[in-house]
């Protein structure tokens, strides 16, 4: 049976970063997903920004590879969010981080999936407060592969 919905997933930009420099692995899994139309990517403007600074800075040879994701099937881009926003998040989580939980919790993804366990994964307060489901790429691919299961 075919999943009806697709489920939109909020990557942060470690998690779009790791997965365009290699395809092995969960982050590569994660964006292998979305070229294939089984998820919808989902970032801010802040995100899509840090990840082509990034890209350009540390791997530009990875540069075609996120002019192809950008082109062929771009995620979808929310805009950042407010200040009052952001600061709301920030008495959950570091400064440096609250503009990606405001985002998130302003774009009500199905998942959140970033790689920093330490403020995100690990930090029970930031699920409470944001209402997210906040999952390593590793977890939403475990998750992914048992709900794939359960369809067929």
């Amino acid at each position: 049976m075919a999943r009806k919905v697709r489920p939109r997933v909020f990557l942060d930009s470690n998690v779009l970063f790791s997965g365009l420099y290699s395809e092995e692995g969960p982050p590569g899994e994660i964006l292998g997903l979305h070229s294939q139309g089984e998820i919808i990517v989902v970032v801010s403007q802040q995100v899509l920004e840090e990840l082509v600074r990034n890209v350009r800075e540390k791997l530009p040879r990875a540069l075609p590879a996120l002019g192809i994701l950008l082109t062929n099937n771009p995620p979808e881009v929310v805009s950042d969010p407010s200040r009052e926003a952001v600061d709301q998040s920030s008495g959950v989580i570091n400064m440096q981080d609250a503009p990606i939980l405001a985002a998130a919790m302003l774009a009500r993804p199905d998942f959140l999936v970033t790689g920093n366990t330490r403020h995100f994964v690990d930090n029970p307060e930031v699920a409470r407060f944001s209402g997210l489901s906040i999952m390593t790429p590793a977890q939403f691919i475990e998750y992914f592969r048992a709900l794939e299961g359960e369809e067929s």
